[in-house]
C-alpha cells in the first residue's frame, strides 16, 4: 500500500535494491525482445516499497541515467533523468557486483535488420562541458569502466565489424556499385589487428574507404579508446580513413562518423603509457 507521507523521504537501501533488481529484469527482457508490461512491474513494486507510481517512474529514469554513464543499454521507455540520490550508486554497485554475469552477457549482436543503410548514420552528438561527477558516480564508473569493458569485449567488437561489413555492401549495392561491394575486405578478420583500420570499403567513385569500427551498446556519448597505431594511420591516410562510432548496438544501432584530423573533433585524453625501465634505474 502506498504511503504518501513518505514520498519526500529518500529511498532506503532495501527499496533501491528492489527497484534496481526489477529494472534489470525488465532490461533483460527488452534486450532479447521478450514481451513484458511495465505497468505490471510498477504495480508490484508499489506494493513492495510503498511508493507512488510517479516516484517509481522517476527512479527508473534515474537508473537509466546511471547506466548511461556506465555505457550500458537502458530501457527506452525510461529516458535518463538526473538528480539521483547518492545511495543509488551503491545499490547499482551491489547488484552488478553480485551479478557479474550481467557484465559478461551484454548483447553482442544487433536484433535490428539493416533495411536502409543511409538511416543508420546520425550526426555526431553535440557534447556539453560535463559538470563534476559526484564521488559515488565517479567511483562506480571507474569500477565498471565502459571504455575498458568495450575495448576488451572482442565478441562485441567483432559483431560490430560484421555489422559494418554488411552495411557497406548494402550501401554500395544501393548505389549500383556491386563491383565495389564484392571487393570489400574485412581486414581485421582476414589479416588480424594492426592495420590501423578494420574494413577496406569504397566510395561510389572507387576511392578506398578505410574504416575503423568502435562499437558500444551504450549511448553515442560513451567514450572509446583510440590506439597509437590508429592515430598514425588516420594521419598518414587522412583522405581515406574513417572512424565509425557504432552505438546503441543492442537496441537501435546508429553510427556517427569521424574524419581526420581526430584531435580537431575529439577530445583525446592520455589513458595509458608505454613503460620501459629508465636507463638510470
Amino acid at each position: 500500500m502506498v504511503d504518501y507521507n513518505r514520498q519526500r523521504e529518500e529511498w532506503r537501501g532495501s527499496e533501491l535494491d528492489a527497484i534496481v533488481a526489477d529494472y534489470f529484469t525488465m532490461l533483460s527482457d527488452e534486450l532479447v525482445q521478450r514481451p513484458y508490461v511495465k505497468a505490471h512491474h510498477r504495480a508490484v513494486l508499489m506494493q513492495q516499497v510503498g511508493r507512488s507510481a510517479a516516484s517509481i517512474e522517476f527512479k527508473y529514469r534515474n537508473i537509466s541515467a546511471v547506466l548511461q554513464h556506465l555505457g550500458f543499454p537502458w530501457i527506452w521507455g525510461y529516458k535518463p533523468a538526473l538528480n539521483y540520490q547518492d545511495a543509488l550508486f551503491d545499490a547499482i554497485d551491489r547488484y552488478l557486483t553480485g551479478n557479474r554475469n550481467i557484465l559478461d552477457q551484454q548483447p553482442t549482436a544487433s536484433p535490428t535488420p539493416i533495411l536502409d543503410p543511409v538511416s543508420i548514420f546520425a550526426p555526431m552528438p553535440v557534447m556539453t562541458i560535463p559538470g563534476p561527477r559526484t564521488v559515488g558516480l565517479e567511483r562506480l564508473v571507474r569500477k565498471f569502466d565502459p571504455v575498458e569493458r568495450d575495448f576488451r569485449n572482442r565478441q562485441l567488437g567483432r559483431a560490430g565489424e560484421a555489422f559494418v561489413v554488411d552495411l557497406e555492401r548494402r550501401r554500395l549495392l544501393a548505389g549500383d556499385r556491386g563491383d565495389l561491394a564484392r571487393k570489400i575486405r574485412w581486414v581485421a578478420e582476414e589479416d588480424g589487428d594492426g592495420a590501423g583500420f578494420d574494413i577496406l570499403s569504397f566510395d561510389p567513385d572507387g576511392r578506398e574507404r578505410l574504416i575503423e569500427v568502435k562499437t558500444t551498446n551504450g549511448a553515442a556519448s560513451t567514450p572509446f579508446f583510440v590506439t597509437r597505431n590508429e592515430m598514425e594511420v588516420s594521419s598518414e591516410r587522412s583522405e581515406h580513413w574513417h572512424l565509425y562510432r557504432l552505438h546503441q548496438f543492442a537496441q537501435k544501432p546508429r553510427i556517427f562518423t569521424v574524419r581526420p584530423p581526430l584531435e580537431s573533433v575529439l577530445r583525446l585524453d592520455t589513458e595509458t603509457w608505454r613503460a620501459t625501465p629508465h636507463p638510470s634505474a
